[in-house]
């Protein structure tokens, strides 16, 4: 499957129809953001989704969250961010911590009306896009909010994102969050 071939139909079929819906995005840091928001803020009226209970330790998530800040303030982006709450828990593995901040980034979007949701997490070289995909399509089933598919790592996203956080100065972290992966 390939979701980046996707979300370019549903892109130039908004373009065609001159729409834009609404998109909550589950943001997990501001160099996943940053290539996401440039690419997506043509087509979405997008609102941000700051929800990470896999970030240990809290200064960490802090560190996090500020940096979101600053890189909206730097590109000049209005947009809104919400910030989900900060319940740290050990996971017993990947597909669990991400199938909860996706499957939440669902109910907030069903809770407030948004059109579509969709996370960041796929820009990431580490991350499985099939499982990210799967678990947004169930959350979407279950919860009545439309997934946007994606794999944001394609046509050199994470690349760009390097390269957006190094001319603006961002701070890149070396692992996902949990102390599990952290180097």
């Amino acid at each position: 499957m390939n979701y980046q071939t996707q979300l370019d139909a549903i892109i130039a079929d908004l373009y065609a129809s001159q729409t834009r819906p609404s998109l909550l995005l589950h943001v997990c840091c501001a160099p996943c953001a940053s290539y996401v928001l440039e690419y997506l803020a043509s087509g979405f009226d997008i609102s941000i989704f700051f929800f990470n209970p896999n970030i240990q330790p809290r200064e960490e998530y802090d560190r996090r969250l500020a940096e979101l800040r600053r890189l909206l303030k730097l590109t000049k982006r209005d947009v809104p961010l919400i910030e989900g709450e900060y319940a740290y828990r050990a996971w017993g593995d990947c597909s669990e911590c991400v199938g909860l901040r996706i499957r939440r980034t669902a109910e907030i979007a069903s809770e407030r009306g948004f059109d579509r949701f969709c996370t960041t997490l796929s820009i990431s070289p580490h991350k499985d896009a099939k499982l990210i995909n799967e678990l947004g399509a169930a959350a979407s089933a279950e919860l009545g909010v439309e997934w946007l598919p994606s794999d944001f790592k394609k046509r050199n996203g994470y690349l760009s994102s390097t390269q957006i956080c190094r001319e603006l100065n961002i701070y890149r972290q070396s692992y996902c969050g949990c102390l599990a992966a952290r180097p």
